[in-house]
């Protein structure tokens, strides 16, 4: 592993220069990754193992919506395509990466297909460290490991096409065979990572669960809407309200910061735009920071992971979520978005 400094705290990460991708399909020359799951996080991590040359299986119900994906991207039924129990039997390594009520429903299939040295594979923690509440307890003869991109399996897709990578933490909690580490970094170079940061199921769960609910999706939705509205009430127009609190910040600014970082991006803007941003940055830190504090003690007592489960395994879970979404969807913000995207120059 290789020694990073991070801001001044050393860490270590391991590199696709140290760990190469041929070293990864040595270490896993004998194992048949079976793929549970194929919505958000299965296409992209499925896909991108196949190409870089590993043994891979996908396991579905037939006839849903997601077999009929997985045939489209170039599964075969009955070859590199099964059903959800002849995959478990098949796979040495069953990457679980069902939703969070999904893998609680399965449980009991899953459990039944894992053998002695079979590996368990999950991309977020929560399964494992909320196992009073899930049920989710593996038998002490598998390894369990973990793989969670940072990002979404479409964007894991997307950038392994360009050649670049998304970074991804992993974790062991569970070394039944004595090979886990090599495996879990193994599969972590395979399904794309551009770096490998090591971290546990606890503090990987505690940080997704906040990242989600704060910076990544909750807080930037609540920032949008507030901003677009106090422009709206002023008399501002949809495109204007819209340009300026998210096509900006999207299209400009948030690339620029992925570049070089903040300062740098500070430093590529008109000197009236840094000084207002170093005068406001702190009093929305100030602002929002009890917000944060709160939502990771709610995360860190498990009352998001008790939310999450009673909603998510509710049988009307998916109407109330359409309807949410549409919420969202149909607000003038996001319609005035969807109209500014169709307004973008085609290439």
């Amino acid at each position: 592993m290789a020694q990073i400094n991070f801001g001044g705290v050393v860490e270590n990460v391991v590199t696709r220069e140290e760990f190469p991708l041929a070293k990864a399909l040595e270490t896993l020359k004998n194992e048949t990754i079976a793929i549970i799951g194929y919505g958000v996080q299965g296409p992209g991590q499925a896909l991108n193992l196949k190409d870089n040359g590993f043994k891979v299986i996908v396991g579905q119900r037939k006839g849903g919506k997601t077999w009929d994906k997985a045939v489209a991207d170039g599964w075969v039924p009955g070859e590199t395509l099964f059903e959800i129990e002849e995959a478990l039997e098949k796979g040495t390594i069953i990457q679980y990466l069902l939703s969070d009520a999904g893998q609680i429903e399965l449980w009991p299939t899953v459990k039944k297909y894992l053998t002695p040295s079979k590996t368990l594979y999950f991309s977020h923690g929560f399964g494992i460290t909320y196992k009073e509440k899930t049920g989710i307890i593996p038998p002490a003869d598998v390894d369990v490991i973990l793989v969670a991109p940072k990002g979404s399996g479409t964007s894991l897709r997307r950038l392994f096409l360009e050649g670049k990578g998304l970074n991804s933490s992993f974790a062991i909690e569970q070394d039944a065979t004595g090979k886990a580490r090599e495996k879990v970094i193994a599969l972590g170079i395979g399904v794309g990572s551009g770096y490998l940061f090591e971290t546990n199921f606890y503090k990987e769960v505690t940080s997704d669960l906040t990242g989600e609910r704060g910076t990544l999706m909750g807080a930037i939705q609540g920032i949008f809407a507030a901003q677009y509205e106090v422009l709206r009430e002023n008399g501002h127009t949809p495109s204007e309200a819209f340009n300026e609190t998210v096509e900006e910040l999207t299209q400009s600014l948030m690339p620029l910061v992925a570049e070089n970082g903040m300062d740098w991006m500070y430093a590529n803007c008109s000197t009236t735009a840094q000084r207002g941003a170093l005068d406001w940055w702190k009093p929305f830190k100030e602002a929002t920071k009890p917000v944060f504090e709160k939502l990771y003690s709610e995360v860190k007592a498990g009352n998001e992971a008790q939310k999450s489960i009673d909603s998510n395994s509710k049988p009307d879970y998916r109407e109330k979520l359409e309807a949410e979404l549409k919420e969202l969807r149909e607000s003038e913000m996001w319609q005035a978005g969807a109209t500014v995207r169709q307004l973008r120059p085609k290439k």
